[in-house]
C-alpha cells in the first residue's frame, strides 16, 4: 500500500442469516444486492461497478463469519445525507447506538448502528 491507493478495498460484514441481512441493507439503503455462494460462503454484494477503483464489500455467512458488536468498525457511505437511511433503520429491525453526530465542518456526520445480524456498523455522510 502506498499514499495513492486505496487503503480499504474490500470488506465482510458477518451474517448469521444472509437472507435476513440483504432484507436489512436493502431496506435500509433502497438498493439491491446480488446473493451468491462462492467458495463454501454464502454472500451478497453491495452495488457496485467493476474496474471503477472503488472499495466494495458483501455480506458473507460462513463458518469464519461471526456478527458481533466488537472489533472493527466499518463505515458506509451514505451521502449526501444520512438522515434517511437513520430513519429506515429501526423500522427494519436495527438500533440506532449514536445518532447522527457533527464531526467538523470539513469531514460532515457520523452514526454508530446495530444491524440485523448484531454487528456494530458505522455511516458517513457530508450532510
Amino acid at each position: 500500500m502506498d499514499k495513492y491507493s486505496n487503503s480499504l478495498n474490500w470488506f465482510e460484514i458477518c451474517a448469521a442469516d444472509i437472507l435476513r441481512a440483504k432484507s436489512f441493507y436493502e431496506s435500509i439503503f433502497g438498493i439491491t444486492m446480488e446473493a451468491v455462494e462462492m467458495n463454501g460462503m454464502q454472500m451478497a454484494f453491495f452495488p457496485w461497478e467493476n474496474g471503477s477503483g472503488k472499495a466494495n464489500g458483501a455480506l458473507c455467512k460462513s463458518e469464519f463469519h461471526t456478527p458481533s458488536m466488537d472489533g472493527t468498525v466499518v463505515y458506509l457511505n451514505a451521502n449526501p445525507d444520512m438522515a434517511p437511511v437513520i430513519e429506515r433503520i429501526e423500522k427494519s429491525e436495527g438500533k440506532i447506538l449514536m445518532p447522527k453526530t457533527h464531526i467538523s465542518d470539513d469531514i460532515g456526520f457520523m452514526a454508530f448502528f446495530v444491524d440485523s445480524e448484531g454487528n456494530r456498523v458505522a455511516l458517513h455522510s457530508q450532510q
